[in-house]
């Protein structure tokens, strides 16, 4: 099924996900000829078993949503929370087709984003954005790389998502980080992981000017000058050398 491009000339809402908002912010000239031209970045390598472990995460979360108990986690990290119950959960977790949705009547975007799990705080009520990252490194895990600001963004976004939707959500979300062991001396058909709750206080505020600076570009006739750090367009400019 190819990909719906962005007519200037439709009033219907056009549809953007959480990732191709943080591919405008990487690079204006790819997210351009993504969403106007066809022309998208090549596919990542998929992460088979990020994504297993992500699937993993998700059901052990389950049990304790369906007890309504705190996860080991929680206590572990003095956490006022349980997992958070929602007849849609399941839909806002399915971030290809579904995911959360906001209409940002400014630009007549609609914007969405899968997450990957909500907690409530029992003390205040307010929603937790939990998401997911699976490693393998030596050393503690952290979200201090100067290349995780897409992590940080992602807790962001999902926040203001959320937000539209009229839930109070609370600016403390959770990286549940899980850091693969390979030091180990016999592999046996196990994999063990070592896993850390990091807190991020998020700030949604560079969401609004970024739709509008957006939309702009989309609005354009041209494709705009490539960010000089995007490798992908280095790549294109250097073949084009030869």
């Amino acid at each position: 099924m190819p990909a719906i491009l962005f007519d200037p000339s439709s009033d219907e809402p056009f549809v953007l996900s959480r990732s191709r908002v943080d591919n405008f912010l990487e690079c204006s000239r790819c997210f351009y000829l993504t969403n106007r031209v066809g022309i998208a970045r090549p596919p990542s390598f998929p992460f088979n078993l990020n994504n297993a472990v992500d699937e993993l995460l998700k059901n052990e979360f389950d049990i304790y949503r369906e007890k309504q108990e705190p996860h080991p986690i929680m206590l572990e990290n003095k956490i006022n929370a349980l997992p958070y119950q929602h007849p849609d959960l399941e839909e806002w977790r399915e971030s290809l087709r579904h995911g959360v949705k906001r209409e940002h009547k400014k630009t007549n975007l609609i914007l969405r984003g899968g997450l990957d799990d909500l907690w409530i705080n029992t003390d205040t009520n307010q929603l937790i954005v939990v998401d997911y990252k699976a490693t393998s490194k030596k050393g503690e895990v952290s979200i201090d790389a100067e290349w995780q600001i897409g992590y940080k963004r992602q807790i962001e976004f999902y926040q203001w998502l959320l937000r539209g939707n009229s839930f109070d959500v609370s600016d403390i979300g959770y990286f549940v980080y899980c850091n693969g062991i390979a030091e180990k001396d016999e592999f046996n058909n196990i994999l063990e992981f070592k896993t850390k709750l990091i807190p991020y206080s998020g700030n949604d505020a560079w969401v609004e000017p970024t739709l509008l600076d957006l939309k702009e570009t989309l609005l354009r006739d041209q494709a705009p000058d490539a960010n000089p750090k995007c490798s992908y367009c280095s790549y294109v400019k250097k073949t084009l050398m030869v």
